[in-house]
């Protein structure tokens, strides 16, 4: 009987004083707010924020997100592809011009090293340095393919010094069109 009663006396006692912690707090908080309002304009974090959107605008929407002062419909494209044997990495304008192409091959791999990662990750440090030297600074990615390059090309893109701002996945999947090869069997 005794427990029980020292128990919520306990509770009691906390209770009142967070009350009081917490009116304190508030009374403190409308004390600066009113100090606030009466001399300067207080720019709330919703205010700020509301022009802010971490998604890209959609196409033909106006937006007031830059990046290196191109809006998103103007920044270069990066084509990835990526197949089983080699990855292909071309950077083009935002009016489809080609202003910088390599692949695995071009890189100086040969046969079964071209499929590996670490080839894809220099292909995309060589298209890198090469979009750089053409005043390319952000991309956007556009990968095509399963390949084993896949995400190493886009790791030797930023290696390289680009600032990649999008990724899209294009890869063709079909509605079951044509009979797929037959699997290896090892």
């Amino acid at each position: 009987y005794d427990r029980f009663h020292s128990c919520t006396k306990s509770k009691n006692r906390a209770l009142q004083i967070s009350s009081h912690r917490t009116l304190h707090v508030g009374v403190q908080r409308s004390q600066e707010a009113s100090e606030n309002v009466s001399g300067l304009k207080v720019e709330t974090e919703s205010q700020s924020s509301k022009d802010f959107s971490p998604v890209p605008p959609l196409p033909g929407q106006n937006s007031q997100l830059r990046w290196g002062g191109k809006k998103f419909e103007e920044i270069p494209i990066a084509h990835v592809k990526a197949t089983y044997n080699n990855t292909h990495i071309q950077v083009t304008s935002h009016e489809s011009q080609s202003l910088v192409r390599t692949s695995c091959g071009t890189e100086g791999f040969k046969n079964a090293k071209k499929s590996t990662a670490v080839a894809a990750q220099t292909a995309g440090i060589s298209a890198a340095a090469k979009a750089i030297g053409k005043g390319v600074s952000h991309v956007r990615v556009v990968l095509k393919g399963l390949g084993p390059g896949r995400l190493s090309a886009i790791k030797g893109l930023t290696m390289g010094g680009l600032e990649v701002i999008s990724i899209t996945d294009n890869t063709p999947i079909p509605h079951n069109g044509c009979r797929p090869r037959k699997a290896r069997r090892m």
